[in-house]
């Protein structure tokens, strides 16, 4: 996520609003979110010749991923039998919005209901939290990896929460298509009325961290082919420049997702020193700061132009003294870096404080003298807990009230 804040007038308090979903025949998978290759095996399970399933699935993609179309008939260049074919055998319906959130400063926060899947417990489907953040120069949407995180980090509400499954990719790039639908960031969208969102003619969503709730180098194979269809010029079209994937330190990973995936990388870093890094990110046990840095120094592509960012919680009274900062400083040495400090997004039960703003800055301008551009992340959406560190929040309360509100509604 980045630090500029959109200047805005004041907003009405926070708003939450049940959605309803978009439905599909039961048992019918969505084509929203698929790779070229899962579009074109079911083109071929549907019937479709194998001479023309890279033609049509290259028709789909244009349809799906360009224009944001919600129903088959609107595929102009699609043959009505072909169309007919597809609407008997798939849906192109999104994950539902089971709540959403607005911020004061422009921030929204959607709860997404993800469709039944067997990995889900208990039978329940999934739900996954993801933030648009609307900024001067860029829209930036977080997404979501895994349903839960196994991390712990003692400082993130989402490590509260027990890990329930992987998101597969096509639930990932659903998170994706879902911002756009409700932004209204397609050919000819309607944009959103409360002036929070960039004008129409701007491409509202700009930029995708993998900063959601999960860790997504143990969801590697699914980031990497939601990267890649995200990345697609033909469709969603987002420079992979554009889109940022942070690990906590899955350091045997960080290769192939540098090969594969060719993103940015972001590293929670926390903590100069393994002792306190052990207690805040618990994996640095299995992977410490030295091994850490290491894999960082070979990252695939890093470079001055490609530089990895670390992300810096500031703690009050923890790490945020000017040893940590010099310190900070000297670990880096060598690597194209720039370091966010992020200032503690408090959330229920959360037993640290946020270091006081002349900490922040007076450890700013310790890293900014060494030579590295530390910009302090302005928190952003803390009114409805949709900040860094803040996401699971309360997943079940928002939904239980949605549920309640639409009741209400009925009953009206």
């Amino acid at each position: 996520m980045t630090s500029t804040l959109l200047s805005t007038a004041p907003q009405a308090p926070p708003v939450l609003s049940d959605v309803a979903p978009a439905a599909g025949a039961a048992g019918q998978p969505s084509l929203v979110g698929m790779t070229r290759d899962g579009l074109a095996a079911h083109l071929r399970a549907i019937g479709v010749p194998e001479r023309e399933t890279r033609m049509r699935a290259a028709q789909l993609w244009h349809w799906i991923y360009h224009r944001g179309i919600s129903r088959f008939d609107e595929m102009t260049n699609v043959g009505k039998a072909l169309r007919e074919r597809l609407a008997d055998t798939a849906t192109l319906a999104r994950p539902e919005v089971v709540a959403e959130q607005v911020s004061t400063d422009g921030t929204r926060k959607w709860v997404v209901r993800m469709a039944a899947s067997p990995a889900d417990r208990g039978g329940r489907p999934a739900e996954i939290e993801c933030v648009y953040i609307p900024e001067a120069d860029r829209g930036t949407l977080c997404v979501s990896s895994q349903v839960g995180c196994t991390l712990t980090c003692t400082f993130c509400h989402t490590g509260t929460q027990r890990l329930v499954r992987n998101l597969t990719a096509a639930e990932i790039v659903a998170q994706l298509v879902v911002a756009r639908d409700r932004l209204g960031d397609w050919p000819g969208g309607t944009r959103p009325s409360d002036g929070l969102v960039p004008a129409a003619g701007e491409r509202a969503v700009t930029n995708v961290v993998f900063m959601g709730m999960g860790e997504p180098l143990y969801n590697l194979d699914n980031v990497v082919d939601a990267v890649d269809v995200m990345a697609d010029g033909e469709g969603l079209t987002l420079s992979r420049r554009r889109i940022t994937v942070s690990t906590s330190g899955v350091v045997p990973d960080m290769p192939a997702l540098g090969e594969r995936a060719g993103a940015m990388l972001a590293v929670s870093l926390h903590a100069v020193r393994d002792e306190l890094r052990n207690e805040l990110v618990p994996l640095n046990r299995r992977y410490p700061i030295a091994a850490l840095l290491q894999a960082c120094r070979d990252y695939p592509g890093v470079s001055n132009a490609r530089r990895i960012t670390f992300e810096y919680v500031m703690l009050k009274g923890v790490n945020d003294s000017d040893a940590d900062a010099r310190e900070l400083v000297r670990l880096l040495r060598g690597i194209p870096a720039k370091i966010n400090l992020i200032p503690f997004n408090p959330w229920p039960g959360a037993t640290y404080e946020c270091s006081s703003w002349e900490r922040i800055q007076r450890f700013s301008d310790i890293v900014f003298r060494a030579g590295y551009a530390s910009p302090v992340r302005t928190p952003r959406g803390r009114d409805i807990l949709a900040a860094c560190g803040q996401l699971k929040s309360a997943t079940e309360k928002l939904s239980a009230r949605a549920r309640m509100m639409a009741a209400e509604t009925a009953e009206a």
